[in-house]
């Protein structure tokens, strides 16, 4: 997966999946840059791994315009940006609804929207948008943040099949419980993970870098022939419907599952 001579633009870049995807990126060859808010330090966090870094808001159309007129045509944008809030479907405010619309769903549109305008020409380039495996879940306490992450696979279906014959290939990896800053609390408490990873076949949560290496993958030359796809990133989440741990021979030691015969 080489990346010699190519510009990446990375949404959401400054921290977890997205720093590792831009870091990753910048180690194969690429010049990257960093779109995210002034809050995340983008520029300070991209001089840490030899990339570029540029303030941007996705819910803002104009900042976002400025962010991909300062840099050149792009030949792979990874469309990362997110946020995510927990409540019950009755405690689901209007303004955390609709936050969560705007960055996840809305802020990736227009992202898609300006790539794509400044990459037709060039009759080349991929696009990958970070969704979940929220996109096929319902998991409790987290409608809106499900809700964006469905609606990303329609943006991807309807993007692959109108980008397709300029040569634009769009694809999307699909997460699973990944150790970043928002799941640190998470990933800190052994109790619950105990039961959370017993559903997953690989026992244990993902790191960033795994995520950024599927990523790059679809980015690179190696996937040329696919678009329109998801890559899920889960450990074999999805495939596990009753559980894979905890029978006599399986042990866990506080973040991961191991069996023992």
């Amino acid at each position: 997966m080489k990346f010699h001579g190519k510009n990446a633009i990375v949404t959401g870049g400054a921290n977890g999946i997205g720093l590792a995807i831009a870091r990753n990126l910048v180690m194969a060859g690429a010049s990257v840059c960093i779109f995210d808010l002034a809050s995340e330090n983008p520029a300070e966090r991209a001089s840490t791994i030899g990339a570029q870094g540029c303030v941007a808001d996705v819910t803002d159309r104009s900042s976002l315009e400025s962010a991909f007129g300062l840099g050149p045509i792009p030949d792979v944008v990874v469309i990362n940006a997110g946020t995510v809030g927990i409540a019950s479907i009755a405690n689901t405010s209007a303004e955390l609804w609709n936050r969560t619309l705007n960055v996840n769903l809305t802020g990736a549109f227009n992202t898609l929207q300006i790539a794509a305008e400044r990459m037709r020409p060039t009759r080349k380039g991929a696009i990958v948008l970070t969704a979940s495996t929220n996109s096929f879940d319902g998991e409790a306490d987290l409608i809106a943040y499900n809700a964006t992450k469905a609606g990303l696979l329609g943006i991807l279906h309807t993007a692959a099949n109108e980008l397709g014959p300029y040569g634009i290939r769009v694809n999307a990896v699909c997460p699973g419980l990944i150790r970043t800053r928002l799941t640190a609390e998470a990933f800190s408490n052994p109790a619950p993970l105990r039961d959370y990873f017993r559903h997953i076949a690989l026992g244990r949560g993902g790191e960033p870098d795994e995520v950024a290496q599927a990523v790059l993958f679809l980015a690179s030359d190696l996937a040329s022939y696919i678009t329109g796809t998801t890559l899920v990133v889960d450990g074999g989440q999805l495939a596990s419907k009753f559980g894979t741990w905890g029978g006599a021979a399986d042990s866990f030691d506080g973040q991961r599952w191991t069996r023992n015969s």
